[in-house]
C-alpha cells in the first residue's frame, strides 16, 4: 500500500461490547484505515473514547453516508442480514461480525449480492489470530502428534446469572452457539476440513436462562473426532484445547489473552500484545511431559489483511464462500441437536471448495 494512498474511511454500526472491544481498538491500529463514523443512540459514550467521529443514530443513514468506503456491522445478531445488504446496495465494502447471518440462504443472497456489486464482503473471525489457536495449529503443521484422532476446542465461561441483553435471550440469534460457535466452526475447519457429519447436543442449564447456554458439537470426520464445546458453567479445570493422537497428546490450558487486554485498556500493538506466557504441554506417552512455547496472537492482522485486500494487494482475509461454509455448519448443528439425528452438509462444489482438503495423518 503506497504511503500516499487516501485511508479507507469506515462506519462503525454499532458500539456495544464488541464495537467498542474489538473493532474501534483494532481499526485504530492498522495504519490506512480511519473511523470516520459510528452508528450508535449514546453519542455520549462514543464521544468518550473517538472525540473526532462523527456519531449517526439511524444505522442505514449510516451505511449510506457517501464518504464511507467500509462499512463494519458489530449490531445484534438479526440485523447484519439487513444492513449488510443496505451497505452492498448503497455501494460499500462490508465487514461483518460473527455470526455472517442467521441462517445459510441469507449468507448466500449476501455473497452474491457482493459478487453483483463487485464488493469485498467479508466476516470478523478474529479467533484466526488468537495465540492459543496459532499454537496447536503450528503442532499439527509440525507432525508433533502423529496422526490425530481426538480433538476438544473448548470456550467455556463462568457466568453462572443470565445477563438481560440481546445475546442471552430467546429472540433470533440469541445463544451460545451464535455467539461462539462461529469461533470454533471457523478454526476447525481451517485446520480440518469440512466434516462428514455433526451430531450436536444444546440446552439451556441456567436457572432464568432464555437461550442455549450449553453446546457440544461433534464433527466427524471419520477416525478423527473434533469436539465443539461452549458453556457458561465452567469455573475452571477445564482446557482451551485437548489434543489426542498416535503419538502423544497435547494440552493447552489457557486461552488467548487479548480479549482481557482489550477489556484492561491495553492498545493493540502495545507492548506485551498477544503475548501468551501459558505454555503448551505435550505428553509424549512414555511419561515425559515438555512444554512448548505459544506463539503470540495479534487479531490487527485480520484487518490489516483486510485493508490489503481492499487495495487489490491481497486476498480477502475470510472469503464469502468461507463464511457461507461456517454457516452451514452452525445451522446443520442445530437441526441435529433438534432432531437428535447426525447431520451431513448440503453444499455446492463450489462452496465445498473453501477449504483444501485437510489430513489428520503427520
Amino acid at each position: 500500500m503506497s504511503d500516499m494512498a487516501a485511508p479507507t474511511r469506515i462506519a462503525l454500526i454499532g458500539y456495544g461490547f464488541v464495537g467498542k472491544t474489538f473493532h474501534a481498538p483494532l481499526i485504530a491500529a492498522v495504519d490506512g484505515l480511519e473511523l470516520t463514523v459510528v452508528a450508535s443512540r449514546d453519542a455520549d459514550k462514543v464521544h468518550a473514547d473517538l472525540p473526532a467521529v462523527e456519531v449517526i443514530a439511524d444505522a442505514y443513514r449510516a451505511v449510506a453516508d457517501e464518504h464511507v468506503d467500509l462499512v463494519v456491522i458489530a449490531s445484534p445478531n438479526d440485523t447484519h442480514a439487513p444492513l449488510a445488504r443496505a451497505a452492498l446496495e448503497a455501494g460499500k465494502h462490508v465487514v461483518v461480525d460473527k455470526p455472517f447471518t442467521l441462517d445459510l440462504a441469507a449468507a448466500r443472497e449476501l455473497a452474491a449480492l457482493a459478487a453483483r456489486h463487485g464488493r469485498v464482503l467479508s466476516v470478523f473471525q478474529n479467533r484466526r489470530w488468537d495465540s492459543d489457536y496459532l499454537g496447536v495449529r503450528q503442532v499439527i503443521e509440525q507432525g508433533l502428534l502423529g496422526r490425530l484422532a481426538h480433538v476438544e476446542s473448548h470456550f467455556d465461561r463462568f457466568r453462572p446469572e443470565p445477563r438481560v441483553r440481546w445475546r442471552e435471550s430467546a429472540g433470533a440469534g440469541g445463544g451460545l452457539w451464535y455467539d461462539l460457535g462461529p469461533h470454533l466452526i471457523d478454526q476447525a475447519l481451517q485446520l480440518f476440513g469440512l466434516p462428514q457429519r455433526i451430531q450436536a447436543h444444546m440446552a439451556i442449564q441456567r436457572d432464568g436462562g432464555q437461550a442455549t447456554d450449553w453446546a457440544q458439537v461433534l464433527l466427524d470426520y471419520g477416525s478423527l473426532r473434533v469436539i465443539l464445546h461452549a458453556s457458561m458453567l465452567v469455573a475452571g479445570g477445564g482446557a482451551r484445547f485437548i489434543l489426542h493422537g498416535s503419538r502423544g497428546s497435547l494440552l493447552k490450558p489457557l486461552a488467548d489473552r487479548q480479549e482481557a487486554q482489550l477489556l484492561a485498556g491495553v492498545r493493540p500493538g502495545a507492548a506485551g500484545w498477544g503475548e501468551d506466557p501459558d505454555d503448551m504441554l505435550f505428553y509424549d506417552g512414555s511419561g515425559q511431559v515438555s512444554r512448548l512455547p505459544t506463539p503470540a496472537g495479534d487479531q490487527r492482522r485480520y484487518y490489516a489483511m483486510l485493508r490489503d485486500a481492499l487495495c487489490g494487494q491481497g486476498a480477502n482475509p475470510v472469503s464469502p464462500l468461507q463464511a457461507i461454509t461456517v454457516m452451514a455448519v452452525l445451522e446443520a448443528a442445530i437441526e441435529a441437536a433438534t432432531s437428535g439425528r447426525s447431520v451431513t452438509l448440503s453444499l455446492s462444489d463450489e462452496e465445498r471448495g473453501a477449504w483444501p482438503h485437510r489430513s489428520a495423518q503427520a
